[in-house]
């Protein structure tokens, strides 16, 4: 792994790295930190959340016995599910030494299911399917095409490609969302990069991709976000204690504004289907 994959490394883990704790005190039970699916509104965070992972694996078209490669595992809920429920093969990615101590800990005998501390730079063990839910907006642009061509290398032809990724929305010129960004920058997620969802789909073509469908889920992000935040708010003293209160005031300002500007579209969260052509 070069210098520069190091450095990239890094700054994905940084906010990730602040406390299990800390994020056990608003992330649904399962531990699951990217945007949910509300089929009617009425369901709670973890229910939101399994039933977006089941959404992916159907369309992935997920069979027992299928290598499964979940880029950026987080805290290993993905990963978990695809073998639990659906038999598949299964190993997690990811930088966060935080992270990886919590996955590694839902790996038991019964289950072909691996966690490693990894960025997908390195990985070359062939696969069938790939998924990941919220680590595409940590790669830099300028890794795209390294990204893509590392998929395809790893895919047969025909293997499926989710990527759930939050992505620039409605054209805007707001100074408001200009300081937002900045700050989401510099205090949450360094280096970090909202592209365009035209730019994320012409890299892939270029990896070779076939885009097979897109769908926004940005309302159902609004509803996850609102979640975390009254989770978090509700457990003020308790987040202070296990951190400090600026970063307390740091989280629950991201999370106002991310709900805020998916709520206006001008920030926007995607699944993408793509097919190794």
């Amino acid at each position: 792994m070069g210098r520069e994959d190091v450095a990239m490394d890094t700054e994905a883990a940084f906010h990730y790295d602040t406390s299990n704790a800390f994020f056990k005190l608003w992330l649904d039970p399962s531990m699951t930190y990217s945007c949910a699916y509300f089929a009617t509104g009425s369901e709670s965070l973890e229910e939101a959340q399994m039933a977006k992972l089941d959404r992916a694996f159907d369309w992935v078209q997920l069979q027992r016995g299928q290598r499964l490669l979940d880029i950026g595992c987080g805290w290993g809920a993905a990963a978990e599910r695809a073998s639990e429920r659906y038999g598949a093969q299964v190993v997690g990615l990811t930088v966060s030494e935080q992270q990886f101590e919590i996955a590694r800990g839902r790996e038991r005998p019964e289950l072909p299911l691996s966690y490693r501390l990894e960025g997908w730079e390195t990985y070359r063990d062939p696969c069938d399917v790939i998924v990941s839910f919220g680590a595409f907006e940590h790669f830099k642009a300028a890794h795209y095409d390294a990204f893509f061509a590392r998929c395809r290398e790893l895919l047969p032809e025909g293997g499926r490609m989710l990527i759930q990724t939050i992505t620039i929305g409605k054209p805007s010129t707001s100074f408001k969302l200009f300081r937002y960004a900045h700050f989401l920058r510099k205090e949450i997620y360094p280096g970090a990069e909202l592209p365009p969802p035209e730019l994320v789909v012409s890299h892939a073509r270029l990896g070779g991709f076939e885009l097979l469908k897109a769908e926004s889920l940005r309302p159902h992000y609004v509803l996850t976000l609102d979640a975390w935040l009254a989770n978090l708010e509700a457990n003020r003293e308790s987040a202070i204690a296990v951190t400090s209160e600026e970063m307390y005031a740091k989280n629950v300002r991201y999370l106002k504004g991310a709900s805020e500007y998916h709520r206006t579209g001008e920030t926007n969260v995607y699944h993408f289907l793509f097919s190794a052509v």
